[in-house]
């Protein structure tokens, strides 16, 4: 990829294309600003290296259209409080309005536009949208990986108009996320968790052929324990997976389960029950990796050279069900070597554990994550190159 350099910002109207898609409550507050935070160093490199604007873009959500709800004012009214420089937020993303009012700025210097998908175009890769973005700037820069697995028109369609290159956090992206294809220190332990095997499975057959162990839980372990004959009572099971879960098996890496449960009657209960593999009741769902599960994947991260780990081990959401993964997010975070962390559900378990200094690298991305590794690359970076 291309990436900024002095040479190619300075003095520049910079179209900078970040992932501002974060969290907000019920009073429009931002839950975890990590993704925020991400894009700084790459924001303060294009103020050092005397940028002429910044023009920032981003998505929120996903809105039928304009919705007040998801507009990216709170954002940049924090990005501002970051940077402890001014912010200008402006209420659109093309147009005349938006052109003029970052011209007649002379003095200011960052902005921040409305929700790229207020516009149909964006998700849609229009050419004609993309267009008007380029209007906006003189170079155009990718700092936004968590979207780069969509071909939309911020992170596609937009470099056929503009000179484009990869930000900080992208090339960091890619530097760590490569180092998990290619040669890894041993043992390799990947762990996994999460609802559903259907967005992970072409990882698991992607690591069963690089790593030396995976464990698995959350539903995913739910779906490979039904496909290979056990029962699973009421969990969560995605049974149009079941037969190719059935052929996940012998291979390079050992895949394994977790040798008991934690179980429930429902999600709202405040205790739960423990069960071996197999001996779970109809009426029960599972509901967190059980303690002697726990306490083996626990070991082998703490003897492993590299760790890769996406997805809760169980309904975290109920703070009764949360102990297989705070333990496995502690063991993960102990380790000294290599280690991997990312997912829309993993940052919000290390956010709530405060660990996100604790481990080598955490991905911003969830699905672009989840692509990368299982693919050779994304159909967006290729067009930095």
């Amino acid at each position: 990829m291309k990436i900024i350099n002095n040479e190619v910002v300075n003095n520049k109207k910079i179209l900078l294309r970040v992932d501002y898609n974060v969290d907000l409550d019920d009073k429009r507050e931002i839950i975890s600003d990590f993704r925020i935070r991400a894009s700084l160093p790459t924001i303060n490199f294009l103020i050092a290296n005397n940028a002429q604007k910044i023009i920032i873009i981003s998505h929120l959500g996903r809105p039928k259209g304009k919705d007040e709800n998801l507009s990216l004012k709170p954002i940049a009214e924090h990005l501002s409080h970051l940077l402890k420089k001014e912010v200008v937020f402006i209420d659109d993303c093309i147009g005349d309005k938006v052109k003029q009012t970052i011209e007649s700025n002379e003095n200011r210097k960052i902005f921040l536009l409305e929700n790229l998908r207020f516009y149909e175009g964006e998700e849609k890769n229009d050419e004609t949208f993309a267009k008007e973005l380029a209007k906006l700037a003189d170079v155009y820069v990718n700092d936004a990986f968590g979207v780069c697995h969509r071909l939309n028109a911020s992170v596609a369609a937009i470099t056929k108009f503009l000179p484009s290159y990869a930000g900080l956090l992208l090339e960091k992206e890619v530097n760590n996320l490569s180092r998990l294809k290619e040669k890894v220190e041993r043992p390799f332990v990947v762990v996994l968790g999460g609802a559903k095997i259907s967005t992970k499975l072409p990882v698991i057959k992607k690591f069963l052929e690089i790593a030396d162990y995976i464990l698995l839980g959350g539903g995913l372990a739910n779906t490979v324990c039904e496909a290979w004959g056990f029962n699973v009572g009421k969990s969560l099971v995605e049974k149009e997976m079941l037969e190719e879960a059935k052929a996940l098996g012998s291979s390079k890496a050992e895949l394994i389960l977790p040798g008991d449960f934690v179980v429930a009657f429902s999600f709202e209960d405040k205790k739960g029950m423990t069960r071996e593999m197999g001996e779970v009741k109809n009426d029960e769902i599972i509901v967190d990796i059980g303690p002697v599960a726990t306490k083996f994947f626990v070991n082998t991260i703490k003897n492993a050279k590299t760790i890769l780990w996406n997805g809760p081990m169980g309904y975290w959401e109920n703070k009764k069900f949360r102990e297989g993964t705070e333990k496995v997010a502690k063991a993960i975070a102990q380790n000294k070597n290599f280690t991997v962390v990312g997912g829309g559900e993993t940052l919000t378990v290390v956010e709530d554990l405060k660990l996100f200094d604790k481990y080598s690298f955490v991905s911003t991305g969830g699905g672009a994550m989840l692509e990368f590794l299982s693919e050779d690359s994304l159909a967006s970076l290729k067009l930095l190159e």
